[in-house]
């Protein structure tokens, strides 16, 4: 398959940030802080009235709209930037453009966005294909 500078790259859609999976997360990552588990620490901290999605989850949700554009690719380099945070909830889209195409190495900007309040995490990938 050929790719070409501007392709647009299939979305990957999380219909509601899970509770459940910040639980399961936070045993995953070793990560007990409690803004992931309690609203009432959320609250006292000033953070608003939801739990707050870890970050590396918010990643694997971009990292999964990479793989799934390109299936059989490696992600060779990557880097994002956290903007907003995430909370219980939230409908999720990640989405992406490639932005060069070098031989078998395809560079992709990508996106995650929030519905009704926009983008929450963004950046660049490298791909093997």
């Amino acid at each position: 398959m050929s790719y070409a500078v501007g392709d647009a790259l299939p979305p990957f859609v999380v219909t509601s940030a899970s509770p459940a999976a910040m639980r399961d997360w936070s045993v995953f990552l070793a990560d007990p802080n409690p803004i992931h588990l309690d609203v009432d620490v959320v609250k006292a901290k000033g953070l608003g009235d939801k739990r707050i999605n870890q970050g590396p989850m918010n990643v694997a949700f971009m990292m999964n709209m990479l793989l799934a554009a390109f299936p059989g690719a490696r992600i060779e380099a990557m880097d994002s930037r956290f903007l907003d945070n995430v909370y219980e909830g939230d409908h999720l889209t990640a989405s992406g453009t490639v932005t060069a195409v070098d031989g078998n190495h395809l560079t992709c900007e990508f996106q995650l966005d929030v519905a009704g309040r926009g983008t929450v995490n963004s950046g660049t990938a490298i791909l093997i294909i």
